[in-house]
């Protein structure tokens, strides 16, 4: 996927100090992608026969999705940075992506949508702990 997220990050004006470049790249578009998936499994839930038995579903993916794009929006501005509000929004992140992927998870076998929200969610929680640990 190419994304314009590396490129407004290397144009960035200012210094960005010793941050990971790479995964901050990364997890900004996990995020992103990650809210989408969710926005759309959500959606789909509603489309389902049995949309009753999806409710927790429904609500799990519409908190990360909106938790995903809140993160992607925080790690996308660098002025007046401050490292305590980017780890606590991350471990946000990581909490309801792991969240997701596990209610997802145990409709996959029902539904693709929810199987494929569930891995977009592993893999945006994996990118938000990847740049955690970066943090230190």
């Amino acid at each position: 996927m190419t994304t314009s997220v590396k490129d407004m990050l290397a144009t960035y004006p200012a210094d960005l100090g010793d941050i990971d470049r790479e995964k901050l790249t990364r997890c900004i578009e996990e995020c992103v992608a990650c809210a989408q998936a969710c926005t759309a499994c959500a959606d789909a839930c509603l489309s389902e026969g049995m949309v009753g038995d999806l409710t927790k579903c429904i609500r799990t993916d519409m908190d990360c999705a909106d938790i995903c794009t809140a993160t992607a929006a925080v790690l996308s501005r660098h002025t007046g940075y401050d490292a305590n509000v980017t780890r606590a929004i991350l471990t946000a992140c990581a909490t309801v992506c792991k969240a997701c992927a596990d209610e997802c998870g145990s409709h996959a076998d029902m539904h693709a949508h929810c199987r494929i929200c569930a891995e977009a969610c592993r893999s945006c929680e994996q990118a938000c702990n990847d740049l955690l640990s970066a943090l230190g």
